[in-house]
C-alpha cells in the first residue's frame, strides 16, 4: 500500500469513489481526515458550484483530496482550470476516454491524472496517453458500470500494468480482506464508495441510509438498455419504482430521436441529467421510491451508520489481520 499512499499523499491508499450528491465537502473531508483520499464528485455541477465546493472542502481538511470530472461535461475545460486555480493535486476523469486537449490541460495545472479503465486495451491506451494512475472498476460497483467483474479485470490488468504505474482496484469491496488480496496481486490501493455512504459525516438523507442498511447484495441490480442506439452505460442501484422511471425516460428520449428532434449527443446528455436528478431526489430529498438508489453489490456489508474514522480503522485492521494470518 505504500506506493499508492505515496502517490495520493495519504496514510492509506484507500480512495473514496465519487458519488454525485454524496461525495461533497463533508464526506470528502472526513475520508481525508481519516487517512484516506476523498474525491469530490463534480458530476453536473456548474463551474461556480465546483469552485465553492473545493473551497468548502479546503476549509474542513488540510489533507489531500481529489476532484472527479465527467468527460462529457460541456464545461470540462473550465472545470479543469478551476481545479488548477485551487491547486487540486489529483484530477480523476470518468465517463470515457479523455477528450482532446484535456490531458495536457490537466498536466499544465501540475495535477496528477487518474483515469478509469474497464478493459486492458483501454488501460494500455490511457498509459500511452500519459495518465499517472488507473482505477479498474468492475461491474459489482454502484453507479455507472462496465460489463466485466472486478476479479477478472484485476487478473487481466494488474500483471500487465501494475509495475508501470499505480493501479487502484474498485467494485464490490466492502471488507479489509479483499483489500489485502488485491494488494497482494499488485494493486497500489483500492477505491470504495458504497461502504462510505452510511458514514455519520455523509449528508445522505436518513431514508437513503436506511435503504442501504436494509439491502442485501442481490438488491443492487443493473439498469436495462432498451434502445441500442442510445449509448446508455448501465447503472447499478437498489431496485425500486425509480428503475421503471428510467426505462420510461429511455423510451421518451428514443422517441425524440425517431422524430428528429434530438441529436445523439444531446440524447446522451439528457440521460445523464436524468440520473443526476433522480439521485438528488433520493440522496437529498429522501425519496427512496422514485429516486435513484445507486449502490454497489457490497451494500450487504453496510450494516449501520458509524463515523468515517471507524469505518477506515475497521478496513485497515481487517486487511492487516488477513496479511498477518498468511505470515
Amino acid at each position: 500500500m505504500a506506493r499508492g499512499a505515496a502517490f495520493l499523499g495519504t496514510d492509506y491508499a484507500i480512495m473514496a469513489g465519487a458519488m454525485s450528491w454524496v461525495s461533497e465537502r463533508h464526506l470528502v473531508a472526513a475520508v481525508s481526515n481519516a487517512g484516506g483520499f476523498g474525491v469530490i464528485a463534480c458530476g453536473a455541477m456548474t463551474p461556480a458550484l465546483l469552485d465553492a465546493e473545493i473551497a468548502g472542502t479546503r476549509a474542513l481538511t488540510d489533507r489531500p483530496f481529489g476532484v472527479n470530472l465527467i468527460t462529457m461535461h460541456p464545461d470540462l475545460m473550465e472545470l479543469i482550470d478551476i481545479c488548477g486555480r485551487h491547486g487540486v493535486g489529483h484530477v480523476v476523469l470518468a465517463g470515457g476516454l479523455p477528450p482532446s486537449g484535456s490531458i495536457d490541460r490537466i498536466k499544465a495545472t501540475g495535477a496528477r491524472l487518474v483515469c478509469f479503465a474497464p478493459a486492458l486495451a483501454l488501460a494500455r491506451k490511457l498509459v500511452r496517453s500519459g495518465v499517472d494512475a488507473l482505477v479498474i472498476e468492475g461491474m459489482e460497483a454502484g453507479g455507472h458500470i462496465g460489463p466485466v467483474s472486478t476479479s477478472v479485470l484485476a487478473q487481466e490488468i494488474l500483471p500487465e500494468l501494475a509495475q508501470t504505474l499505480p493501479v487502484f482496484v474498485a467494485g464490490g469491496i466492502g471488507r479489509g480482506e479483499a483489500i489485502a488480496a488485491y494488494l497482494e496481486m499488485g494493486a497500489a490501493g483500492v477505491q470504495l464508495g458504497t461502504r462510505f455512504v452510511c458514514a455519520t459525516e455523509s449528508i445522505a438523507h436518513a431514508n437513503f441510509k436506511k435503504a442501504f442498511i436494509r439491502a442485501s447484495a442481490r438488491d443492487a441490480v443493473a439498469s436495462v438498455q432498451i434502445d441500442p442506439r442510445l449509448p446508455v452505460i448501465p447503472v447499478r442501484a437498489l431496485k425500486n419504482a425509480g428503475s421503471e422511471l428510467f426505462t420510461a425516460k429511455q423510451r421518451e428520449v428514443a422517441q425524440a430521436l425517431d422524430e428528429g428532434g434530438l441529436a445523439m449527443a444531446e440524447a446522451q446528455l439528457q440521460i445523464e441529467h436524468y440520473w443526476a436528478g433522480a439521485l438528488r431526489r433520493a440522496v437529498i430529498d429522501g425519496d427512496v421510491e422514485h429516486g435513484s438508489l445507486m449502490a454497489g453489490q457490497s451494500v450487504g456489508m453496510v450494516t449501520r451508520e458509524e463515523p468515517l474514522a471507524e469505518i477506515m480503522a475497521t478496513l485497515i485492521a481487517e486487511a492487516a489481520a488477513a496479511l498477518a494470518a498468511r505470515g
